[in-house]
């Protein structure tokens, strides 16, 4: 009993299915993120846009000189409405970042330590094949909370579970983002990352692929965006595709039966496994706080407000009656 009560509690069940909490998320948890767009390669036809739209805010990436051998220079990002400023951020490995708003912190603040793994790889090699992007029927954490443990994997994944035995999986969680390694014993063999709060990278099979879980002001609906890369011939491709798309296929099934029970009440709350599902904890405990944060100040702001306009009142009052 004293175990379980050190355990890490799971985030409510109505944080999964309330408009007026996503609101206070996006403020406070989307707006001051982060957010990874993609590697270079993503970005290689002259003047063509590269649209984005997270939680509500869109964002332009235009690479306006294709014609250096790395594709780098020249690349730029902006948001679509002129009067939203963003900062964006391109790692020396090629990987490119943005911001929603002026409100963030700067990169090596939120993502401290991320280049320094990042940096082993150049993610300016494998090029851009295929994206795709749909609806699903649940909540932008309950993907999270899928893709930020592996407990699930042996019996959900049992063709991914052949190559990355869940036996040894583990989770290390950094300046808002986690390290997936499927062997200890063997790190350098695919490089799996979270980046709080909704994007992930994933280097393995032969190729690389990345989704984004992009929230909707209804809390039960999630839009996923992929983005596939991979340097092999046209047949060696779709059979890369075919198995990660496997993957992700089975997560989306049991993201919105997840979902489904959430919003009928089958759950409310519970406990986390603090060794087997210490990435869910670290992630929940990121939204909790930033939601957290981000009420607190704008009641203080309210509050502010509210004693600015009792002033002015009595200011006013004043004034009338020394006129009169």
């Amino acid at each position: 009993m004293e175990s379980l009560r050190k355990s890490p509690r799971t985030l409510p069940a109505s944080w999964y299915c309330s408009s007026a909490l996503y609101q206070l998320e996006r403020r406070g948890v989307f707006k001051k993120a982060w957010h990874f767009l993609g590697p270079v390669t993503r970005f290689q036809k002259e003047f063509e846009k590269v649209v984005y739209e997270i939680a509500q805010v869109t964002i332009v990436v235009e690479n306006k000189t294709a014609k250096r051998e790395d594709g780098t220079d020249g690349i730029i990002v902006y948001a679509e409405d002129e009067s939203t400023k963003i900062k964006s951020h391109l790692t020396p490995s090629g990987l490119l970042f943005a911001t929603l708003s002026a409100d963030s912190p700067s990169f090596e603040d939120y993502f401290g330590g991320l280049e320094e793994l990042t940096n082993k790889i150049d993610f300016t090699k494998l090029p851009h094949r295929r994206s795709i992007s749909y609806e699903g029927r649940f909540n932008w954490k309950t993907m999270i909370d899928g893709y930020q443990e592996c407990l699930h994997c042996q019996y959900t994944h049992p063709t991914f579970s052949k190559y990355y035995p869940p036996a040894f999986y583990k989770v290390e969680n950094h300046n808002n983002f986690s390290q997936h390694i499927a062997d200890p014993s063997k790190q350098s063999d695919g490089l799996f990352l979270y980046f709080f709060p909704i994007c992930t990278l994933n280097v393995y099979g032969g190729g690389m692929s990345s989704f984004r879980t992009l929230p909707s002001p209804n809390p039960g609906v999630s839009r996923m965006e992929f983005d596939y890369y991979y340097s092999g011939t046209d047949e060696e491709f779709e059979e890369y595709f075919k198995f990660v798309r496997q993957v992700a296929m089975e997560d989306f099934e049991l993201c919105e039966k997840a979902q489904a029970n959430l919003e009928r009440g089958v759950y409310a709350e519970g406990v986390l496994n603090p060794v087997k599902e210490n990435g869910v904890a670290f992630y929940q405990q990121k939204v909790r706080e930033s939601v957290y944060r981000q009420h607190a100040e704008e009641e203080a702001e309210k509050d502010r407000g509210d004693k600015v306009a009792q002033v002015a009142e009595v200011n006013g009052t004043a004034s009338v009656v020394v006129a009169t």
